[in-house]
This record gives structure tokens, sequence and C-alpha cells, in this order.
């Protein structure tokens, strides 16, 4: 190893990045590596499909053991310099009484003096946080929120404005799961790390996979004094460290852990999937939902468990892609015509998000390649908790004026979100619109019509062309430019072999006969 730090901290996220830009702020020599690329606000466009690419890791899927398809879960995580502080709608919650006493019944964590962790331990740290991020009230809801809001009233529950680490430069611009364009919204990125990566202080290297920990066994125990990594080129590095950090988040921890050969049986174990899901509901008039700071409000009223286990955070609608692709009604995903016609009214959904307690009953693992694995184990409370849920949203929407109820791909529960009786939600029943509403975020759409089209693409409409359900669309030959009187000359032959040079001589016989037209 040619390079020595003082601390390497691993991720640079919610933990490892307020560690970094401590210790460097602190004068230690820092090592901050990062597995995804460094992007900052003027790389933040809004365009769906590239953020996903490049500012969150691939979707993985949690899975039962048994195969049983209850319980299933899309874990979603961010992969840039900020890690899920990028990415995320920036809402500061602090831990609940009720919190700390689950903690307490299932780990018992104490303080320095002995004593069980309680509120008094952790208000300093919350505070010193709140004050780099710049917390603020969100009360400039807009009439949607106020809507949604009296629906909430109408059922006897109360929508109170969130805590943000958002500044007054936020526009309510809606993007940011995309990144802040504006850097309104407070990330590790432009904070903790941002200052002391300008000024020197903090060595920052992005794009960089870690492999392991460096563990050596020192009188009689463990310890680590370094990390191997490989960076954006494939070439492998091999770093020491006096103290070592890892911060990779509760899904890539354990993967590095294990692959570094801790001996813990509890690596991996005992992990909280906090399962989420958004619950829709279609009205009359536009809403925009998609131009708003997502989240403005939530509903604790059901936040213990014995209160029903979830959380309600409002308003907000997914982009066009994420919002296509994952529409479900009572009988399974979206597809095809209902899928066109849930596109096509996309300015006036509203959804909810429904954030349900789990009992850290999940874990991770790797499989015989270094693959990562993550598995569920849902007992039925913690299903009853999603399905009482997502009928509370419903109830909510409907209150205030919902048309339909749709949701996103993740109820577990058989009967989640039902009417009585088996009844059907009303069918859309309008004529579809020539073109995409103005203000809905543009992406490239085509028909959907048809079986053969894979399920959940976001695509819809293509220049105002319509087909009957299971017909294709007619190939056109292509246009070539006008001819010398000025009509148009379309190709009788389509093919796609390479077109071959004209000989000389037959590039003289054209010239020949054009000059004969009078045309050159």
């Amino acid at each position: 190893m040619t390079e020595r730090f003082e601390v390497v901290v691993i991720g640079s996220g919610a933990g490892g990045g307020v560690v970094a830009g401590e210790q460097a702020r602190a004068g230690r020599d820092v090592l901050l590596l990062e597995a995804g690329p460094h992007r900052t606000a003027a790389d933040f466009t809004r365009w769906e499909v590239h953020a996903m690419h490049d500012l969150w890791w691939p979707i993985t899927f949690a899975r039962p053991r048994d195969g049983a398809a209850e319980g299933v879960v899309a874990l979603i995580g961010g992969r840039c310099v900020g890690g899920s502080t990028t990415i995320n709608t920036k809402v500061a919650l602090r831990a609940s009484p009720h919190e700390y006493g689950k903690w307490a019944a299932a780990s018992r964590p104490l303080n320095d003096r002995g004593e069980p962790l309680g509120p008094a331990d952790l208000t300093p740290h919350y505070d010193r946080v709140a004050e780099v991020l710049g917390l603020r009230e969100r009360n400039d809801w807009l009439e949607n929120t106020r809507m949604i809001a009296r629906g909430f009233a109408a059922v006897g529950a109360s929508l109170e404005p969130v805590l943000s680490y958002t500044d007054e430069n936020c526009m309510k611009c809606g993007s940011c799961l995309q990144g802040c364009p504006t850097n309104a919204g407070k990330s590790t990125q432009n904070t903790y790390i941002s200052v002391p990566w300008a000024h020197g202080e903090l060595e920052l290297r992005a794009e960089c996979h870690v492999e392991r920990v460096l563990i050596d066994e020192v009188r009689g125990g463990l310890e680590a004094h370094g990390v191997a990594y490989t960076d954006a080129r494939g070439t492998a590095h091999a770093v020491g460290a006096d103290i070592v950090v890892v911060a990779g988040g509760a899904l890539r921890t354990p993967q590095i852990l294990l692959r570094s050969g801790v001996p813990n049986a509890n690596v991996g174990r005992h992990l909280g999937l906090h399962p989420a899901m958004f619950v829709f509901g279609r009205f009359a008039a536009p809403q925009d939902a998609h131009r708003v700071y997502p989240i403005t409000a939530h509903c604790l009223d059901f936040q213990r468990d014995e209160d029903g286990g979830f959380v309600v955070e409002a308003i907000t609608v997914q982009d066009p892609i994420g919002f296509a692709s994952s529409l479900c009604d009572e009988d399974g995903p979206l597809w095809g015509e209902p899928l066109v016609h849930a596109a096509r009214d996309y300015r006036r959904w509203i959804g909810l998000l429904l954030m349900c307690n789990d009992d850290n009953h999940a874990s991770v693992t790797l499989d015989d390649d270094g693959g990562e694995q993550v598995w569920t184990a849902f007992a039925p409370v913690e299903l009853e908790r999603r399905a009482q849920g997502v009928r509370f949203c419903r109830e909510v929407l409907e209150a205030a004026g919902a048309e339909r109820i749709l949701w996103s791909l993740g109820v577990d529960h058989p009967h989640a979100g039902r009417l009585p009786d088996g009844q059907r939600p009303r069918d859309v029943g309008r004529r579809l619109p020539r073109r995409v509403p103005r203000g809905a975020p543009a992406v490239r759409r085509r028909q959907l019509g048809h079986p053969a089209h894979a399920v959940g693409q976001p695509v819809v409409h293509d220049h105002g062309a319509r087909l009957a359900p299971g017909r294709a669309p007619r190939r056109r030959s292509p246009r070539l430019p006008p001819g010398p009187a000025g009509r148009g000359r379309v190709s009788r032959r389509v093919t796609n072999r390479p077109r071959r040079s004209a000989s000389p001589a037959r590039r003289a016989r054209r010239r020949r006969t054009r000059r004969g037209r009078g045309t050159s």
C-alpha cells in the first residue's frame, strides 16, 4: 500500500457524508470513497431515465425465502455523492417516544452512563444537524394539498406540515428524486462534503467500488487497517487507514462486511425494509401534483404500531415512467388500454405515499458469485398494516373527491384496497386526448393497445396517431428529398443492405442525364 490516511470512510450518504465532513473539519486526513458519480445541481435536469441511471442504484427486489408472492419489496437508493440524501424528499423526522421504546425492547441500547438511550441523548445531535441543514416548516401549501387536507379532515384525521431541509430557493418543481436543480434541497453532498472538499481538506474519490475491508489479527482480535477498492477505470487499489468507517447503508454495508470475512453471525440480519407504496386518486380537474414540493405534509395519527403502524405523506406523483410502470388495480398491474387511459390523465392524479412499520426480520446475504440477495420475512400483522394503510388512503382520496383509485406495486395483502362487496372503481369512460397534456414532463410515447407490449411501458402516444387494439402500425417507405419538379419521390424499395458506391462510368452517365434535363 502506497497511500495511507488517518480515516477512510466508505459511502457518502447520511452516515458517511456526515462522518467524513466532520472528521475533515477537525483536521484529520480523510479519504471518502463513493460507488457512484460526483454530480451537482448543474447536472440535475429532471430527466427521469438519466437520473435513474446516474444517481440511483439498480432496483433490488427483496423476496420471501419460501418463494411466496406476498412480501416482495422493491428497494431503491442513491448511488452518487450524497447517497440517498441527494435524491430523497428532504423530510426531517426525529425518533418518537414510541420508537425509543421499541429500541429498548429489541436491543437495549445504552448511553455513555450505561442508561437506556432516550431523547435527551440524541436531541443535541439532532439540533446540531438541523443547524447545518437549515430546517423550516413547509406550510406553503398549494391548493391541491389544501384539498387533500380537507379529505383527511373528513375522515377524522389530521394533516400537518413537515419539517424540511430545503431553503427558500425551492421552486416546488417536484424534481427531488432526480436531484435538486436549485440547491435548495440539502444533502450531505452540498453541506457536509462540499465545503471541506472545495478547501482541499477532504479527499473525495467517486465511482470507486469497495471490494473489502483489509483486516488483520492483532493481539488475539481483529483490526481493520485499510480498504481494497476498484476505481472507474477498473484499476485495483489498496489504501491504509488508522480508522475505517463502513457507511454504505443498510443494504451495502452488510455486503462489504461479508466479503471482508467479518466473523459475526448478526451481519446482514435484523434488516428493516421500511416498505412504502403509493395510492393514487384521479380527480376531475388537473392537479399537477408533479409540480409541487414532495412531501409538503404528513399524517402521523397512525404512527404507533397499536394505532395502525403507518405514516401517510402528501402530496406527490411519480414522474411518468415510474408512475405508469407501477400502476395496479384490483386485477393486478395495468396494461394496454387501461394503462393508456390512466397515463393520459397524468395531470389529474394525486398520490399519497404510504410508509409502514416492519419488525426488522429481513436479511442480506451473498450468493455463490458474491451477488447480493435480500430476503423478506413479513408476518401477517405486518402485511395487515399495509392493507389498513391502503384502505385509509383510499378513504381520504375519495373524501377529497377522487373519481378513481389506483396504487403502485407492492400491495401484498390479497384484500388490500378492495371496495365493499367486490365493487370496482368507476371506469374512466372518456375520449383520449390527442396530445400530451401541457405541463406534464415530456417523455417519448407510443400507443399501448396490444398485449404484446411489455407491462408498464411509460409510452402511450405518438404524434396523435391512433391504433385499434391489436393493430400494428403501417410501415411506410422512407421519403426522399423532392425531385426536380418539386414532386416528392418515394422509395419503392426498403433494404438493410449497405449502399454501394456507384462506379465512375455510372456517375458520368448520371451527369450527362442531368445536363440533358437542364439541371446541374
